[in-house]
């Protein structure tokens, strides 16, 4: 039975996670509305949209490292084919703005999450309990909930072709989800510096490459008014400061604050729908969320025990090393003292 404790949430770290995943979740909205307006302007380069976000986190993030001379504690080639998976999912989903609406973007951002489980599983060796992996189950019914919205809304979900849209965010999410519990072991493993700052490195790279032989007249073709300058640099500050953030809320906080941080982005995508763009709202999205909503919450609420079941058996293998450690120094004493 899983018991939420009041007095916990009074901690200064909780209170702190909270706020931050808040700021977050803003952050992501944010980010999802301006990939939105850009669609709407009909700008059809999804790549450029996140390159000035990636040379950001290099200039600042390598600065750093220049300025510290630290070494390198993990192989370039783990940055590199973790940026080629973290571009190609923005470019997924940034794409996906031009055939779907912003708030099925956001609800089916959720498919992360399962895929994550699996993910964790797999190559983690994490251990999942049945409540968790029942939530996960609610959560996938709320993102086939989104597809058929999509489907019976017709050209009243705001995009040319939202089960296609809906098809580009699932495999946007999948590809997050790679990324996710790759940053996740290297936060918790590494150091967030170097990995912010190669991960900017090899993502404005890879980039760069991209927009230069897929994307190079599609940018060309932009009219740079005042507006979309500053759309482009809205949106590359966002993607700065939201990378950043969550690299410390994991390593704070861990992945269930993130996950309830995800969770409130949905509740914003909709009320900017609604009251921003005064689009029509299908009554399949309400439904979807708050089925999404039950399967998150219920996903994290186990995440706690989880950790602490993880702690708890890595205490016990400190303290059966150190007890074997400790086994081998008597015995060896005794050998010299024999002696």
């Amino acid at each position: 039975m899983v018991c939420f404790n009041f007095n916990e949430m009074k901690t200064k770290k909780t209170l702190i996670g909270l706020g931050l995943g808040q700021i977050i979740s803003l952050l992501s909205t944010l980010i999802a509305s301006i990939a939105s307006e850009i669609a709407r302007k009909g700008i059809s380069a999804p790549t450029s949209q996140t390159f000035l976000g990636y040379v950001s986190l290099a200039i600042v993030y390598g600065g750093i490292m220049l300025y510290r001379r630290s070494a390198i504690k993990v192989k370039w080639y783990h940055y590199f084919l973790l940026a080629v998976v973290d571009v190609e999912a923005n470019f997924l989903v940034v794409k996906a703005f031009q055939n779907t609406s912003m708030t099925s973007i956001m609800l089916l951002d959720c498919w992360a999450i399962p895929c994550v489980l699996v993910l964790t599983w797999v190559f983690l060796k994490t251990r999942y309990r049945l409540m968790k992996i029942s939530g996960v189950v609610i959560c996938i019914v709320g993102v086939v909930m989104v597809v058929f919205s999509d489907v019976h809304a017709g050209d009243r979900a705001g995009g040319s072709n939202p089960v296609k849209g809906d098809f580009l965010v699932i495999a946007g999410a999948t590809l997050y989800a790679v990324s996710n519990v790759t940053e996740e072991f290297l936060v918790k493993n590494a150091d967030v510096t170097e990995l912010m700052a190669f991960l900017g490195l090899f993502g404005a790279i890879i980039a760069a490459i991209q927009i230069s032989i897929f994307e190079r007249g599609a940018v060309r073709a932009i009219q740079w008014s005042t507006e979309a300058i500053l759309l482009y640099i809205g949106g590359a500050l966002g993607l700065f400061l939201f990378y950043t953030l969550i690299t410390i809320l994991i390593k704070n906080n861990g992945s269930t604050m993130f996950n309830l941080s995800l969770l409130t982005s949905d509740m914003w995508a909709i009320l900017i729908r609604t009251f921003g763009y005064h689009e029509k709202v299908d009554w399949l999205y309400f439904l979807a969320f708050a089925t999404t909503a039950t399967g998150l919450i219920i996903y994290s609420m186990k995440e706690k025990d989880e950790e602490e079941q993880r702690s708890g058996e890595v205490v016990s293998e400190r303290r059966k090393l150190f007890d074997e450690e400790d086994g081998d120094s008597l015995h060896s004493n005794l050998i010299d003292a024999s002696t």
